[in-house]
């Protein structure tokens, strides 16, 4: 196991002479070439932001309607969702994509795309509660587990409506819909 000369590297070692990557790491690479640097990082730190914040205002909507509305959780799930869109669409535009202009444009895509994830909690949701409180002991917290589980999927799914729809150049988005 000594080197010679010409070859620093210890002989009987194959591996020190060429280390590739793991298969882990090149995989990790090849999903996330795509996306700027940093871009993604600033995403999951406005998404941290933007998960406290719905999640706080549909828990404040749905405390507040508890005493008057029957399943207050799903009037609860739609007034937070109208805010929660607008203050993700600022995080997402000033901070995340740097978009410039286009405010209303990129607002009716973003709401496009939250609008599907508000239909598919507006149907889960439901059947979550339902199953959350008839497997558990969860009663009274059905609703705001149920509310966390789905807070977490929308954050996770969204990512990739906003940077290829809501957030996409003009001219990309025209050649994508011919």
């Amino acid at each position: 196991m000594t080197a010679d000369e010409n070859n620093p590297q210890p002989v009987g070692n194959p591996q020190a002479a060429s280390s590739p990557q793991p298969a882990a790491s090149s995989r990790w690479s090849g999903l996330t070439r795509h996306i700027p640097p940093g871009q993604f990082a600033r995403y999951l730190v406005v998404g941290v932001w933007n998960t406290a914040f719905a999640y706080a205002t549909f828990a404040f909507f749905t405390a507040i309607l508890d005493k008057v509305v029957p399943q207050s959780y799903m009037l609860a799930s739609v007034l937070s969702s109208l805010i929660n869109i607008s203050v993700s669409f600022l995080g997402y535009k000033w901070f995340v994509f740097k978009t410039k202009g286009n405010y209303l444009r990129e607002w009716i895509r973003c709401v496009g795309v939250y609008g599907g994830n508000i239909l598919f909690g507006l149907a889960v949701l439901p059947v979550m509660v339902y199953g959350l409180r008839h497997y558990t002991h969860l009663e009274r917290q059905a609703p705001y587990v149920a509310g966390a589980i789905l807070t977490f999927v929308t954050v996770l799914v969204s990512f990739f409506g906003h940077k290829h729809f809501s957030f996409k150049a003009k001219e990309t988005v025209q050649e994508s819909s011919k």
